[in-house]
């Protein structure tokens, strides 16, 4: 009941984006249950009907990432003061969120069961002719539970992805600080270590001047001891200090502020969190390299070129955050203004946020482009499953992208209240916004044709 009163108080702007979650899992499910009926329809061809179901993967992944950006976007599952009181904490709003994936992927589900009874001419007559007869099995019994654990699939992935990765996680750090023994076995994580001899001496710390120079005997000579007489023309309180040339020692308040505190120890051993550059672009680099080496001497190898593909489109993702990061720093080299200081900043703070969905759509892209090129001159013509299947893939991951903005902007919503507050003009927001997006398109833009260009060498050759 809770799930369902926060789905339908949302606003039409979240409403449009679940929607769109459904219509990505009917065109999966149809893909899926088009499979199952091609299969149905040549039992002698199992390969080519396996085949054909393992390409469905990728749409499936498609629109369970697409299904996790909407989630993680959605504001009527957010943590926010006060809820936990009702008993909204955190694993419950995790919970909603799952539920609410799970709802709109079954309602995408159901149309695709129902657009496929209709072209099959389960509920009218045969539509089209029968021209849709090779793939829909029309009839043929259609067995129900292999029709009902198909459509179930995209359901079960979206959400199980969804409660994993918005589960609550421990606020706390995963290795416990070590703890060490101050004096007398008090407990503190102080890493200053105590000569010898401290615990011996009572109260040798407390008085001021305990810092100053010992004698044999392990006294402190602070020029009041007993049997000792300070030194002539000087005070009792100063002693002889040749670097500050006979001036008075500094007083005790400035000693103590030099002494380190358990809160700074504690800073010192536990800093705050910092935005550093993402540690993938190494690797992504590497794998675009060996993915693209891999495709060039396939030699028209169908599982080699699959897994060039495989690893080019990894290294594109991996790569796309430490690339963002870089662009970001590019922007604000050789004496920025507020504007490419405020756009680089942003893409900087916002790297991986941006960047992974960003390399998806650049490995989507480069993919579609070699694949373009080899269907080009004699090869076969696009079907409308493949067609169907390349708009559910494209439209997945930009929808992705434009989501991964959305969240963005969710997040800098205190920051971006703070400069209007200072002052700040919305069209310098706006203009830092456009900067950001066009210094991306310069980057990612060449970059995704030099990487389709070089993948359809192998196409070529």
């Amino acid at each position: 009941m809770v799930t369902l009163r926060l789905t339908g108080a949302a606003r039409p702007a979240v409403q449009l984006r679940r929607l769109l979650v459904a219509a990505a899992s009917a065109g999966t499910g149809f893909l899926l249950l088009s499979c199952f009926g091609y299969a149905l329809n040549h039992p002698e061809a199992a390969d080519a009907a396996a085949l054909r179901l393992s390409w469905c993967a990728v749409p499936l992944a498609a629109t369970v990432y697409f299904a996790l950006a909407v989630a993680r976007t959605d504001p009527g599952t957010r943590p926010r003061t006060g809820l936990s009181a009702v008993g909204l904490g955190p694993a419950r709003l995790m919970a909603i969120s799952a539920l609410t994936t799970a709802l709109s992927c079954t309602v995408g589900s159901l149309l695709a069961l129902l657009a496929f009874l209709h072209l099959r001419g389960n509920l009218t007559g045969l539509p089209f002719d029968g021209a849709a007869t090779d793939f829909l099995a029309a009839g043929k019994h259609l067995p129900v539970p292999a029709t009902l654990t198909l459509l179930g699939l995209v359901p079960a992935v979206a959400s199980t992805t969804v409660a994993l990765t918005l589960r609550p996680k421990d606020p706390r750090p995963a290795t416990p600080l070590l703890r060490g023994y101050g004096r007398f076995g008090a407990y503190g994580y102080s890493v200053a270590r105590e000569p010898f001899g401290t615990y011996g001496r009572f109260g040798a710390r407390s008085r001021p001047g305990a810092g100053g120079p010992r004698d044999e005997h392990g006294q402190v000579d602070d020029g009041e001891q007993p049997g000792r007489r300070p030194a002539r023309g000087r005070s009792a309180g100063a002693a002889a200090d040749p670097q500050h040339g006979g001036l008075p020692p500094a007083p005790a308040g400035d000693a103590d502020a030099e002494t380190p505190t358990p809160d700074d120890s504690l800073a010192a051993v536990m800093p705050g969190p910092q935005h550093t550059a993402p540690t993938g672009l190494p690797w992504g680099i590497a794998l675009l390299a060996t993915g693209l080496a891999a495709q060039s001497y396939a030699d028209h190898s169908n599982a080699a070129v699959l897994l060039g593909r495989l690893l080019t489109a990894t290294g594109l993702v991996l790569a796309a955050p430490g690339l963002t990061h870089l662009c970001g720093r590019l922007l604000q080299a050789s004496r920025p203004g507020a504007l490419r200081l405020l756009a680089g900043r942003v893409l900087m703070t916002e790297a991986t946020r941006i960047g992974r969905p960003l390399g998806v759509v650049c490995a989507v892209g480069s993919a579609g482009y070699a694949m373009t090129t080899l269907y080009a001159g004699s090869a076969p013509s696009f079907g409308p499953l493949t067609t169907l299947g390349a708009l559910l893939v494209t439209g997945c991951t930009v929808a992705t992208l434009l989501t991964a903005a959305v969240e963005t902007r969710q997040c800098r919503a205190d920051t971006t209240a703070a400069l209007l507050r200072l002052g700040a003009p919305a069209s310098t927001l706006r203009a830092a916004a456009a900067l950001r997006a066009a210094a991306l398109l310069a980057l990612f833009g060449p970059l995704t044709l030099a990487v389709a260009a070089l993948a359809a060498l192998s196409v070529d050759r």
